[in-house]
């Protein structure tokens, strides 16, 4: 065994082949289809619970089962974080308003691979602190993705949204990263989004994680509610996330869950 299979086995991180790639294409398939379905119910007036039922049926109707349902006791199919929560957002009695902004986390998994993807959708008319963080965040996705090939570290993603985020005086959350992803719904490495360049896990082809900045309009600083999942800012200020599965490839990087940034 070559020393870099050692060091990858070591950290237990499991390379993709070609028939695994293509099994979690699929998956992602199913995925982006999935919030696709939710944007087009996007308005005000409807109640996150709905979006968890249309992710719940939609994924059943392609013959896959959603991640989070049941994961560690989370109550529902879908995470749906609306203006200050930032992430793991339990879908219920709450309804959107306009000018909310609403992430809608999904991982279906399909003949046993997990694609996990998340977005951040407007409702009805945003503000000028909801396009500000909207932009940040879908551009700091972008940033991190951009340091994904083969010779970088999962430092270097880290460090290209860090700096950015911070130069337009937003804050990154510490507490949530990326984390591998596909024969489970978390694997090593995980990849913090915020960090030093050269440091951390060389990327090498093969490796399948997921890219996802909790992107706060005011202090990264959280606190988690009495469900002991709900992460909200600890000063109330707004929070967006877009996210992706990337795989490192020869010359760079593919999504395997691919939407325009």
């Amino acid at each position: 065994m070559k020393l870099k299979d050692l060091y990858y086995e070591k950290h237990r991180i499991r390379l993709k082949g070609k028939m695994d790639i293509e099994g979690l294409k699929k998956a992602g398939r199913v995925a982006l289809a999935t919030l696709d379905l939710v944007e087009a119910e996007i308005r005000p007036g409807l109640a996150t619970e709905k979006i968890n039922t249309l992710v719940h049926e939609f994924t059943i109707k392609n013959n896959a089962t959603s991640a989070p349902l049941n994961y560690r006791g989370f109550p529902k199919s879908v995470c749906v974080s609306v203006n200050e929560v930032i992430c793991h957002g339990i879908p219920g009695e709450r309804v959107l308003k306009d000018g909310d902004i609403v992430n809608v986390d999904v991982t279906p998994i399909l003949n046993g691979y997990y694609a996990d993807v998340s977005k951040t959708f407007f409702v009805g008319n945003p503000g000028p602190d909801a396009r500000k963080i909207m932009r940040v965040a879908r551009e700091s996705l972008k940033k991190g993705m951009s340091m994904v090939h083969p010779g970088n570290t999962v430092g270097d993603i880290g460090w290209a949204i860090q700096k950015y985020a911070e130069e337009e005086g937003c804050s990154v959350v510490r507490e949530f990263v990326g984390h591998g992803v596909g024969f489970e719904f978390h694997e090593p490495p995980q990849v913090p989004h915020y960090g030093r360049k050269g440091k951390g896990i060389a990327l090498v082809p093969g490796m399948v994680f997921t890219i996802e900045p909790m992107i706060n309009l005011g202090k990264s600083h959280l606190r988690v509610l009495e469900d002991n999942w709900t992460a909200v800012t600890a000063d109330g200020s707004l929070s967006a996330q877009f996210e992706q599965t990337v795989l490192v490839t020869e010359n760079g990087f593919e999504s395997l869950t691919p939407f325009d940034l």
